[in-house]
């Protein structure tokens, strides 16, 4: 299943990266709990979000907030209903203008087919940083 699981997870980038939403939230269950964390008082996209409608609004506050140059999965490991993907990102915020350029690690969780948990690790402080004007 871990390599099924890792299947599912690179579909869900490639939704991602076409602007496919309703091919991203295809993919998780209905009660996902979605974590991107961070301090959400510095920066809007950092906090916890849960079903599909929260996870939604997420991707919408995302495409509002930060302009991509690029968006890189390049590792996948899956350990039992786990999979952590490694990759990078470069952009800018819009707000500000201001450059971020980072890595990232992914945890996905699934249940039945389907993710039920989201884990984002960053380099919170190139964004909150990038946000202050």
């Amino acid at each position: 299943m871990s390599n099924g699981n890792i299947a599912a997870v690179q579909t869900l980038y490639a939704a991602f990266g076409r602007g496919d939403v309703a091919g991203v939230i295809g993919g998780l269950s209905a009660d996902i709990d979605w974590h991107t964390l961070g301090p959400a008082k510095d920066y809007p996209i950092f906090s916890q979000r849960k079903g599909k409608a929260a996870v939604q609004e997420f991707l919408a506050q995302v495409a509002a907030t930060e302009d991509f140059s690029d968006f890189s999965s390049r590792e996948f490991f899956a350990a039992d209903d786990r999979v952590f993907a490694l990759g990078s990102y470069a952009g800018k915020i819009k707000q500000t203008g201001k450059p971020f350029s980072c890595e990232w690690v992914h945890v996905f969780t699934f249940a039945g087919g389907k993710v039920s948990k989201f884990r984002e690790y960053t380099d919170t402080a190139q964004f909150v940083a990038g946000y202050r004007s």
